[in-house]
This record gives structure tokens, sequence and C-alpha cells, in this order.
């Protein structure tokens, strides 16, 4: 057995499968379920290594490579721990549709999703990668648009960037191909790297250019849109990550880095100064989605390429948990809420405490703010990027102040309750479960962030060259 064909086209043929159910919830149980299996596999069985099984009786090794068409598909042990985090958080959001009627469609999309974007960091050449996410796009958009709706502006806006990036790097790869070990071609290398540069804008969504995402998650069920804001800004951060890897002119280049992190807080600052000024809860997610892009960028500009590695990666985690907790609770208030305007939602913590614990602790936690689950990492990038550069780190430290602003007026709001009023719990129970477990989650990460190093020591390991091993 291939790795390819257990964790790429098992899960693509179980997605069309799964189309032919019709209940929603039998359909996020089973689709959970696959997840959370195809991610304890990614955990206990390496690639290229023989494993007993059954008490020692029978001895079973998944090969790394598949062979299609002239093309390599490679899942390294490097990538069983990536492996394992995409479904595995594939789970979460799956298992989470089971408290929430949304579309049908998201959970067998989403895992034909989720398995196309692992194929694109597996596939050899690289450059390949980019039709694959480009079908992961299209696969989304039904999730997005259910069948006789018509599309909003946010998500004619995330197809048409998402798909007018990718010429740009699949042209500024040609141009590059042949020159990995230096810029023998200073001009090539130039236009080469200018056409990335507008190519990953697109892509990362990077200020301006990122006015879909606020305006996706106002006119879409919050929850499907939350679930392709956090998968797909991952995935697209993991590929560009390839890039550097395998240019030494890139990574051996300070002002290439330099520019990385003025393009971080390009992302970073716009988003939590346009944040203040919201008063959406669903579109104060997008700006937030933003700002988490420039911080991992600015993460990649650190001159220790091993630390910025381990601080992206490390975020994959918390992040993708805050958002889908947020996701989920911006869900449950929506269905009883007729809008998630803050001016609707004055003392929703008295009828939704927990859904608005949800919301709030979530928008704190994304905020950094101490023992939350994503304050170590966050206060490990601020004190390396105040030794390089103290003015970037105060810029950096503004953003966050807005953010930390935008999370405590949300606070403030929900808990804007007329005098009097009772008491109550409109949660179902599931989205009780749900929330209890993802807000205990963060604060234990906050207070234990040991706990993950086991799951993340290996991660740099799919980027030797630029972790410097």
């Amino acid at each position: 057995m291939s790795a390819p064909l257990l964790w790429i086209a098992l899960p693509l043929g179980a997605a069309f499968l799964l189309l032919f159910i019709s209940n929603e919830r039998l359909t996020a149980a089973l689709g959970g379920s696959l997840c959370l299996v195809l991610a304890a596999l990614a955990l206990l069985f390496p690639t290229d290594t023989a494993q007993r099984v059954f008490f020692g009786l029978f001895s079973i090794r998944i090969d790394s490579t598949l062979t299609l068409m002239g093309r390599q598909i490679q899942l390294t042990p490097a990538n069983q721990i990536i492996l394992a985090l995409a479904y595995g958080l594939g789970a979460f959001w799956f298992f989470g549709a089971l408290a929430l009627k949304t579309n049908r469609r998201l959970v067998p999309l989403g895992i034909a999703v989720l398995a196309l974007l692992v194929a694109s960091l597996a596939v050899k050449p690289f450059l390949y990668a980019a039709p694959l996410i480009e079908m992961a796009v299209l696969l989304s958009l039904p999730i997005l648009v259910p069948s006789g709706k018509t599309p909003g502006q946010g998500t004619l806006r995330f197809f048409n960037y998402q798909s007018l990036a990718m010429p740009f790097i699949l042209l500024a790869g040609f141009m590059l191909e042949g020159i990995d070990a230096g810029p023998r071609d200073f001009g090539l290398v130039q236009s080469g790297a200018l056409i990335l540069g507008i190519g990953f804008a697109f892509l990362l969504a990077i200020f301006p250019l990122s006015v879909w995402m606020p305006m996706l998650m106002e006119e879409t069920p919050p929850y499907l849109a939350g679930f392709l804001l956090a998968v797909f800004p991952t995935f697209h951060l993991l590929f560009g990550l390839n890039f550097v890897d395998r240019y030494a002119w890139m990574r051996e280049s300070p002002a290439f880095f330099t520019f990385i992190r003025l393009v971080g807080l390009s992302a970073l600052i716009p988003a939590g100064f346009l944040a203040l000024f919201e008063r959406h809860l669903g579109r104060v997610l997008g700006y937030f989605v933003s700002a988490e892009i420039g911080i991992s960028l600015i993460a990649l500009s650190l001159t220790n390429h091993l630390t910025g590695l381990q601080i992206i990666l490390g975020l994959i985690i918390p992040r993708t948990l805050a958002l889908g907790l947020w996701a989920l609770s911006l869900a449950t208030l929506g269905k009883e809420k007729p809008t998630l305007e803050l001016s609707a939602l004055q003392g929703a913590a008295r009828s939704f405490p927990l859904a608005s614990a949800g919301i709030v602790v979530s928008m704190l936690a994304l905020s950094g703010v101490p023992l939350l689950a994503i304050f170590p990492l966050n206060q490990a990038l601020w004190e390396a990027l105040a030794a390089e550069s103290p003015l970037s780190a105060a810029l950096m430290g503004l953003a966050m102040a807005g953010l930390w602003g935008v999370s405590l007026r949300a606070l403030a709001v929900l808990n804007l309750h007329a005098p009097a009023t009772p008491w109550s719990s409109l949660e179902t129970w599931p989205q009780r479960v749900l929330s209890i477990a993802g807000l205990t989650t963060l604060f234990i990460l906050g207070l234990f962030p040991q706990w993950l190093e086991p799951v993340l020591a290996n991660l740099p390991g799919m980027f030797e060259r630029l972790a410097g091993r």
C-alpha cells in the first residue's frame, strides 16, 4: 500500500460516496470518523517503515511514493505530522457540524478539499501543486453557495483572487526553474520574484486584497466560511514555505526576509485597525484571519529561521481551534438572532452564555492574551522580533492592541443586558459539549504549552534547508 492512496485517494473516494447520503448528521459522523482514523494512522504508521500489528502476527509497510502519469506523489515521514494535523483538524470541524444544521455538502466536499491540499504538498515537482490548489478552490464553491442561490460578492472575490494567483505562481515557477543553487541571472530572478510576490499576494490575501474575507463571513453561514478561512491560509503558507525552502537565493537573502516582514506588517496593521471599527462579529473574524496571516509572515522573516518555522507551525493547532470555536459560537447565535451585528447581540451572554464565552475567549486567544493557547507563541515571536527590529515589534504591539480592543468591546456588548434579565442557556447539548471542550482546551494549551512539543517537534523537518538541518 502506498501513502498517497491511503491519505489522498481514499478520502477523495469517500467524499464522493458521502455526497449520496442525505442525512446530515450521519454524513458528519462518518466524515469526522474517517478523518479521525486517517489522523491516527498518520501518527501510528510512518511511511517506509515496517510495522507489526495484531500482536506481531502481521507486518505492514506503507510506501511513501506513488508514481502517476510520470509525476511523483510523495508523503515522507516528515509529512506525517502534517497529515495528522490536517485530518485531525478536519475531524474537529466535521464533528462540530453535528451540533449545527449546516450545508450537507460541507463534510464530503470538505474532505475532498483537505485531500487535494494534502496532495498539493506531496506532488513532485511541487509546481504541480498550483492546479491542485485551484481544484480545491473550485470544490469549495458548492460549500459556500447552496443550490439555486446566487453567489455573493465575497464568494466571487474569493474565487477570483485565488484563481488569479495561479498563473502568476506558475509563470514565476517556470522562470525560476533551474536556478535553485543561486541567482545566475539577476534580471530573471528579479522578474520572477516580482511575479511570484504578486501571486502570493492574491493567494494569501494581503491587504488590500483581503477584502473578501470579511465579506465572505458576512454573507455566508459562519461555520462554512470559517472552515475555509481556517484551512486555505494554513496550506497556502505551507505551499509558500516550499518555495523558500527550495530556492537558495531566497533563503540566503536578507533583503527577501526584510520584504516579507514588511508584507506581514502590512497585513497585520490594517487588520488590527479596521477591526476596531467593525460592528459585525462575522466580519471581525475575517479581519482576525488576515491578522494571523500577517503574524505568520512576520515569524517567517526572523533571522533564526528555525524559530520562525516553529512559531508558524506551532500556531496551526491553537489557531484552528480558536477559529472553529468562534465560528461554532457565531453559528449558534445566528440561528436565534436576525444578524450578527453587535447591536443585535446586546445581552446575548444571558441567554447564550457558552456561545458568548466561545466568541470572546477565541478573540482574546487570537489576540495573544496571556493564559490562552496562542500567547506563548506570540510572546516568543514578539521577543525575537524586538531583538531584531524594535520598531517592527512596536508596530506589531499596536496592531495586537487593536485586536484586544475589539475583543473587550465584544465582551462588553454581549454582557450589556437589561436589568433583571434572567440567566438561561439556549444552546443545545451538543453545542454545550463542544463549546466547553473548546474553551477548556484553549486554557489548557495556554497553561501547558509544552504538551504540544512532542507533536510539533518534527514539523520543521518538512523544510530541512530552511530550518538549517
